[in-house]
């Protein structure tokens, strides 16, 4: 089953923005934003949610940093204690760059892994569909019909009337 899609095609950022609102107003559903650079205000205009993002960061950073220390405790103090200069063998100051380095490392690993799971980016998959030329210099709204609602006419109006230069019709694989 395929899913149809309108996209409208705009030359300038203010009018992409301007359309989102009105799309988003109209009660259609935007099914994303293909810009050439970051547009600021476009995430409001779309009505996204804030991103999860630092959240996993935290909690991977915060596994990064109890492995590491649970793993360096572990090794110097219980596993082979050794005597060396009569020093502690569980020295915490020692075990500082390594758990910061770890905890940077899984922070980053999980931040990408969070990505790609999200962004579905999965080995051999296909796109769902392909735009040419969708970033080279300009910009493209994407509005999906949704439970047999899909007004095209309504859809090309809101879009010229912001200031579309061009609109076409797609559909996407599930």
């Amino acid at each position: 089953m395929t899913s149809r899609l309108f996209v409208a095609w705009f030359e300038r950022e203010d009018a992409i923005l301007e359309a989102a609102r009105s799309a988003r107003q109209a009660g259609y559903s935007i099914g994303d934003a293909y810009t050439p650079y970051a547009v600021h205000g476009m995430d409001e205009a779309m009505g996204l949610q804030p991103s999860r993002l630092p959240w996993i960061c935290f909690g991977c950073g915060l596994v990064g940093l109890l492995v590491a220390l649970g793993f360096q405790l572990w090794t110097s103090a219980i596993d082979w204690p050794l005597n060396a200069g009569g020093k502690p063998p569980a020295s915490v100051p020692a075990f500082i760059p390594v758990t910061f380095e770890f905890m940077v490392l899984l922070a980053g690993l999980g931040v990408v892994a969070a990505l790609f799971l999200r962004a579905r980016l999965y080995p051999c998959l296909s796109p769902r569909f392909l735009l040419s030329r969708v970033t080279d210099d300009r910009f493209a709204l994407v509005l999906a019909g949704t439970d047999g609602h899909f007004d095209e006419a309504g859809m090309r109006t809101l879009c010229e009337r912001a200031g579309a230069v061009a609109t076409e019709l797609t559909e996407a694989a599930p």
